[in-house]
């Protein structure tokens, strides 16, 4: 009987010991998936930050909206931003006009990106851990009449989130769809002129 009465205690003790474990996972599992994906979002974020300076600068310089990563990249790389400092006009006697002298030129990139550690110009189009490209897409819309240039880039939560649990990303992109939102993150759009993120 002792033995019996032993034997039911360790199994009790099992049970609650599996059950405990049970609901430390449950609640554990969903803090890590949203640990992670808060830190894969941050990356995702500061890459279409990052692209939409670039696409910001590309179109004050070609009034227009880079359409693919090629043209972009080469533009960041190769084009050239004037550096203006304001002198006083010669030709002014009062001394309150002033006229904007160019001293020289800095490269897109260096002025936009430059004081950033380990920043990789080559790695801006690459969605991190991915192996895919950020969607990039430029283009004209119609509002009040007028043509809009506009822009949008963006990375689906499938992409972003790869490799982490499957159910948690699919309930998750359910989720976005049913308030009809982007199941993912995106810069611009190329419904109307915004240059807004949708996490913004």
């Amino acid at each position: 009987l002792e033995m019996k009465r032993i034997i039911i205690q360790v199994v009790l003790l099992l049970v609650i010991i599996v059950l405990a474990y049970l609901v430390y996972q449950s609640i554990n599992k969903p803090l890590k998936f949203n640990a992670e994906k808060d830190k894969r979002e941050a990356t995702v974020i500061q890459d279409l930050k990052d692209i939409r300076a670039g696409q910001l600068i590309y179109k004050k310089m070609h009034d227009q909206y880079a359409s693919d990563f090629d043209t972009l990249l080469m533009f960041l790389r190769e084009g050239e931003i004037p550096i203006v400092k304001k002198v006083p006009d010669p030709e002014d006697t009062t001394f309150t006009r002033t006229i904007n002298d160019t001293i020289g030129y800095i490269i897109v990139s260096d002025s936009l990106y430059g004081r950033r550690t380990n920043f990789m110009l080559d790695s801006l189009p690459w969605i991190p851990g991915a192996g895919k490209m950020y969607e990039l897409d430029a283009g004209e819309v119609e509002k009040g009449g007028l043509k809009v240039h506009v822009f949008e880039a963006k990375a689906g939560y499938k992409d972003i989130l790869k490799g982490m649990e499957e159910q948690a990303i699919i309930n998750l992109i359910k989720a976005r769809k049913d308030i009809e939102k982007y199941p993912g993150l995106k810069v611009g759009s190329m419904q109307e002129p915004s240059t807004d993120g949708n996490w913004e």
